[in-house]
Formats: C-alpha cells, structure tokens, sequence
C-alpha cells in the first residue's frame, strides 16, 4: 500500500508540475519538438511513452548544451569500405539512396561494389530529388517501407541525406501522418523518441554537411517554403567522407554547395548563445538540436569558415586542385558539427520561401529539368544584408568573422561591424563569380516582399536563434529582404 501511495504522490506531482506548464505560453519557438503544442499535451505525451517526469521550467534560461554528431570516417577511397560496415552490423537488406546523376557516376559504383563483394543484399532508389518536395520525399518513404531493409545508405548531396534520414524515419514510424514530425508551426514536431535503422551518409558535395547532422530539408509545396524534421536521433550513424567523391563536381556546384557551408559558419557562430535561450526544456528528450552558440560549436564553426574563405575560391577557379576539393569537403563536415548543434538563424529562415516560391530561376550547372535555387544561393544571396541587421548585437563576433575574410579591424568601432561585415561578404561573394548579386537576379520584385515575409515567419525554429530574436518581426524582415533585392 505504501509504494500504491508514493506512485500516487509523484503522479500528482507530474500533474502539478504539467499544471505550471501550461498556465504558461504554450510558445515554443526555440525548439525544434513543440512549438505550437500546449506544453500540458507534450507533458502527458512524455508520461505516456514512458519517459521521466517532466519538470518545469518555464521561465528559466536554458543551461546547458548538448554535442551530438555522427561518427566520421575521411580518408581517399573509404566509399569501398561500406560494404564491411554493413556486414559487420549484420544488416539484412540496406535501401541505397541516390539521384539520378550520382547513380552514373564512380561513388555509388564503388558503394555497390562495395556491398556485392560482402555479399550484402540492397535495393536501390535513385529517383531523389535535388531540393527534394514532400511529393518526392513521400515517394522514398513508400519505396523504403515496401523494400523490407534493416538499413539505408545514402550516396549523394544534402539532397540525398536529408531524403534517406526521412525515408528511415518513416519506415520506423508506420503509422505515423507525414506533419506528425514535421518542425513546428507547420508540422505537429513530435520528438523522437527511439532509434532508428543504421544510415549510413556518404557526402558527394562539399556543402551540406547532412552527414553529421540530424536535420532534413524538403519544400512543403501547401505553404510554399522550405521546412524540416530535426532531431537527433535522425542524424547518421556514421558518415563516409571520400575526397575523391567531390572531384567531379562541375565549378558551378562547388560555390553554391560552398555557400552554404559559409553561412552556416557564420550564423551558427553569431547565433544567440545557448544559455540565453528561453524556455529550458521541461525534459533532456526535448532539448532541441538547434541550442544557441556554444563553446565547442564555436570551434567546429570558426575553423570551417577559415576553410571556406581560403579554399572555396580555389576550387571554384580551379577544377583540378584536389587538395583544396578536400578541404572544402572536410570545411562541410565541421561546419556541419557546429551548426548541426549550434543552429542557424535569419540567411536560413529567409532563403526556404525564396527556394520554395521560385517560379523560374534556374542556376547555372545544374542538370535539372526544373526551375531550381540552389540551397546555397539562397541562403548567401541575403547575408550581406543580414549580417549588417545582426552586428550591433555582438559586434566583437561580426568583427572577428571579417578578420578572416581579410579585412583590418584593428581601428574599427563597434558600431561599423555592420557595413565592415556586409561589405566583406559582398566582396567574397563577387570573387566567386556567377553568383545572384541579390534576390532580384532570382526573379523577385519588391512586390514580393509581402509573400516572401510571410514564407520565412513560420520558420520560428531558426528564427528565435538570431542574436536579438525579439528584433526579428514582420517589420524587420521586411526591410531585410529590400535590402537584400541587390548588393
């Protein structure tokens, strides 16, 4: 009878403590899980799957961060090595994920050859996407759950990864409505909560760095804009990082897929820090992965974007410096590590709706039969102007980021860190050549700016992560996407 009454006392007090929860906001912008969701909802989820009591702390600031990322392999020609990785875990049957151009090229043959030699079974789908829909993503979901595997592989760019993480999600939630996981306010953002089949990522662009993250983008063609699932458990197994998968990449693909490791250098490391982060998660289960900057992010972070600006403009130049190409892939994988746990912020949540609205604009060197933005345009093509709106927060950051882009800060005032940043971009940007030299060279009229505001404003899981995020209102986006018409 004595333990009958203690399991009642502790009941009743996850039922008050879920009670203080929810007498207060139920917004959660910061966190990937629940945004939109009562917290009283996500407390009684919690109970009900089994997982400890949540405690609240509702107006508390956040206290601690979280490091996760895949295990990384890096060395010329470890693509072979796949094929024990999977015998050795015993997998049954692997889904080996591509696009149609990587399905004709050296990386997946020798992924391939790779598990034919260990005798490992595996079906293939190559029809991924690039800046994949919910359309495609669903396609690779119903191919995954129709294939009987234990396992995926994923060979290929961002694109790739981020289809393969959905498809094995899904496969391990059958029952589960596609928007159950989907980041919130779009989605329900349901967290996670059990592990799923080994992946294992092998990154044939030197941009995303999906192989160490646990995020997947796609377009949700009902809202026009660019949203995700992001949580760790998502994130690969291990990720297969091949110098020699990158040396067919065409001049044009290397800067954008650059871009974007650029950006996520610099917004992950001028993002808020993570013990400014309100509300602190009421359990460790919904610590986003998305925390704010913090100390060890702020390494991964600041060394790829020294990578970037030293080596991005080699390989854009030329095609057959090989040691800037792999230094390029590795620039992609650390960033990956710090953004992947640090978060990005404004250039991010900007560039879904100016991916997803786009009616026309095709980049240049990308085989595609359909209008595209690449990923990393889009998100560079507004950081002149973004980086100019987040330097007074923390001007010393935005001054030692144009440090490394060359320039001398050493008379410089705080309150310039601004124009001193942006125009350093600007600058690189240029360099690089070919790039849109703002978004009215995608197609966009100040006209637009209306929609394009109203696309980025759901996407509160980056946005809360701007250095001053109460400063991010329809307002200010608004005279940042006119600035950013051109540069």
């Amino acid at each position: 009878m004595s333990m009958i009454r203690v399991a009642q006392t502790a009941r009743q007090r996850a039922m008050t403590l879920m009670g203080a929860v929810n007498s207060h906001s139920s917004s959660c912008p910061c966190h990937s899980c629940s945004s939109v969701q009562n917290p009283l909802q996500v407390a009684k989820n919690i109970l009900r799957k089994g997982y400890a009591t949540p405690v609240s702390f509702a107006e508390e600031k956040e206290y601690a961060f979280e490091m996760a990322a895949s295990s990384i392999r890096y060395g010329e020609g470890v693509t072979r090595e796949v094929g024990m990785d999977f015998k050795n875990m015993g997998a049954k049957k692997v889904a080996v994920f591509t696009d149609k151009t990587i399905a004709q090229l050296t990386p997946l043959k020798l992924a391939i050859e790779g598990l034919e030699a260990q005798g490992v079974p595996y079906a293939i789908f190559d029809n991924v996407r690039v800046e994949p829909k919910d359309t495609s993503i669903k396609e690779a979901i119903e191919f995954a759950r129709n294939a009987g595997v234990d396992s995926f592989l994923a060979v290929g760019g961002g694109s790739v990864m981020d289809t393969a993480k959905l498809a094995n999600l899904y496969t391990c939630y059958p029952d589960a409505d596609f928007m159950d996981f989907v980041n919130a306010p779009l989605g329900k953002g349901l967290p996670v909560g059990k592990r799923l089949h080994p992946l294992i990522a092998v990154p044939t662009t030197a941009g995303t760095g999906s192989e160490t993250t646990g995020t997947a983008i796609f377009d949700l063609q009902s809202h026009k804009t660019k949203t995700g699932i992001a949580h760790r458990n998502l994130k690969p197994l291990l990720g297969v990082v091949d110098p020699l998968n990158v040396r067919t990449m065409p001049s044009a693909v290397f800067a954008s897929s650059g871009l974007d490791v650029l950006c996520h250098s610099i917004e992950s490391y001028t993002a808020i820090p993570y013990n400014e982060r309100t509300p602190r998660p009421t359990n460790p289960l919904l610590r986003p992965a998305y925390q704010g900057a913090n100390p060890i992010s702020d390494i991964w972070s600041i060394t790829a974007l020294k990578m970037v600006v030293e080596y991005l403009p080699r390989c854009v130049k030329d095609p057959g410096d090989h040691f800037a190409q792999g230094q390029m892939l590795l620039a992609a994988t650390f960033a990956g590590i710090g953004f992947g746990n640090a978060g990005v912020h404004l250039c991010h949540g900007m560039s879904y709706p100016l991916s997803g609205m786009n009616k026309s604009y095709k980049h240049a060197g990308y085989a595609v039969d359909h209008p595209i933005v690449p990923h990393g345009v889009s998100v560079a093509v507004t950081a002149p102007a973004v980086f100019n709106f987040t330097a007074p927060a923390n001007p010393e950051r935005h001054l030692e980021i144009a440090k490394i882009f060359g320039v001398d800060t050493s008379n410089a005032r705080k309150e310039d860190a601004g124009p001193i940043l942006s125009e350093a971009i600007a600058k690189f940007l240029v360099g690089l050549g070919d790039q849109p030299r703002g978004i009215s060279q995608l197609g966009y009229e100040r006209s637009d700016i209306p929609n394009l505001v109203e696309g980025t404003l759901p996407q509160r899981r980056v946005l809360m992560l701007a250095p001053e995020p109460e400063e991010v209102t329809r307002e200010s986006l608004a005279k940042l996407f006119e600035q950013a018409l051109e540069y």
